[in-house]
């Protein structure tokens, strides 16, 4: 029984590999439009796409990220200025790729533009520190999303959405668990309402990567000032064990995976292959812990989590 059961999941394995190598045909042709340009996972997707031949329209929030972009990319690739929490920009944003598309269509959609500051205890933060993280992790990939729908749908295409393993297993306070909980509800919805149009909708779910926006000395002085405004009571009841256990856990970061082609090889997978995943999970951290512990008995993960920090 133990051999049948291995030579059917070897079977099953093999097909999938073959099905998953299919790619679509006349990328060349294609646009796509990536968001959160000037560093980090968009960068280099930005960097990988136009190596193959795609029309890449990267969307940078500063001038200096788009300049340096260009400067490192062929002439096929073009940049335009977004800032995904102003409504305006993304408007302008939306005009611009259609000018830029002109009689053809937008392929693919990847929404990655993304914050993760004030990671701290819910109690410790305000609600301004939710709502910048979240307007920047959700309603921006939201109204971005919204914006150029048509074309996507028009292009039978693709959207692929950068959410977290965070997203599946809330680990610590502040929006941006909370934002990535969302940012899954969100393409579940978008992936079952695009799919009679033929719209393939994909979530990757990065572990821990060592990104420019995960800066140490940032987050530790973000963690500071945070500290620092609280009310002596809640400063008591807590702790300075307990602040300083969350400080020095900063320190994890320059650990963290360089390997960021891990992360934009899931994106480009899911762009152009013929058979995309739902879901693409990158990181050893998320697909043997995180992951994995999101379907655990919440007090076996509770217990677990609890030890981890």
């Amino acid at each position: 029984m133990l051999l049948y059961l291995t030579a059917l999941l070897g079977l099953y394995f093999l097909f999938r590999w073959y099905r998953e190598r299919k790619r679509v045909p006349n990328l060349p042709n294609k646009h796509v439009l990536i968001t959160g340009c000037d560093s980090g996972f968009g960068n280099k997707l930005a960097r990988q796409l136009d190596e193959q031949g795609l029309r890449v329209l990267a969307a940078c929030l500063t001038q200096n990220g788009a300049e340096q972009l260009k400067e490192a990319t062929s002439q096929r690739l073009q940049t335009v200025i977004l800032d995904v929490t102003n409504n305006t920009s993304v408007a302008a944003m939306a005009q611009w790729v259609k000018e830029q598309v002109g009689d053809q269509v937008l392929w693919g959609l990847v929404n990655n533009a993304g914050v993760a500051d004030t990671i701290a205890p819910n109690e410790w933060l305000s609600v301004d520190d939710f709502r910048r993280v979240i307007n920047v992790n959700l309603i921006g990939m939201i109204d971005v999303t919204l914006a150029l729908l048509p074309h996507v749908r028009k292009a039978c295409g693709r959207i692929v959405n950068v959410s977290s393993a965070a997203g599946r297993l809330s680990l610590f306070g502040g929006g941006y668990c909370i934002s990535k909980f969302g940012v899954e509800a969100f393409s579940d919805s978008l992936r079952r309402d695009l799919s009679s149009f033929g719209v393939k909708v994909s979530i990757i779910e990065p572990g821990g990567f060592k990104t420019e926006i995960l800066n140490l000395e940032v987050l530790k002085k973000g963690l500071e000032n945070i500290w620092r405004r609280l009310p002596s009571e809640v400063k008591e009841s807590y702790g300075e064990d307990c602040y300083q256990k969350l400080y020095n856990r900063w320190d994890g970061v320059e650990k963290m995976n360089t390997n960021l082609s891990l992360v934009t090889e899931c994106m480009e997978h899911g762009l152009t292959a013929v058979y995309p995943r739902t879901r693409y999970t990158a990181g050893w951290d998320a697909k043997l812990l995180f992951v994995p512990l999101s379907y655990f008995p919440t007090i076996l993960a509770d217990t677990i989590i609890a030890k981890l920090k």
